[in-house]
């Protein structure tokens, strides 16, 4: 199940933090900050849809997430990948710099990155 931009903004917040409170959570969102009551329905959605567990401390709940940022990623972007580029790395690459959103030294970087999995692989 894919994330709202809500979801997904408090699943980023939680992978960065690993555990915490409603009020931790809060925190970390820029001014002007969503109402307590809104994170706190955001994270029992995210409960419901399991990406979210929590510990109980009295009253206090504090929520940490049972799916990691990777797991989430491989399992929506693979598929974006594919459908928007057929799977290929040079159908991306040529995307993202015809529209001038990847500079020369990107291009570098992750040259030498293919360079190193090649590497890996043999």
């Amino acid at each position: 199940m894919e994330l709202t931009k809500a979801e997904e903004r408090v699943m980023q917040i939680l992978w960065k933090m690993e555990k915490g409170f409603i009020k931790d959570i809060l925190e970390d969102f820029d001014d002007p900050k969503p109402a307590y009551t809104t994170v706190a329905t955001v994270v029992k959605i995210l409960q419901k849809k399991g990406y979210v567990a929590y510990r109980e401390y009295g009253n206090a709940h504090q929520f940490y997430p049972i799916i990691s940022k990777a797991g989430y990623s491989r399992k929506h972007i693979n598929p974006m990948f594919k459908r928007y580029f057929r799977g290929s790395l040079k159908e991306v690459v040529s995307f993202f710099s015809e529209n001038n959103k990847m500079h020369m030294n990107d291009i570098e970087d992750a040259i030498k990155i293919l360079k190193s999995l090649r590497k890996k692989k043999k």
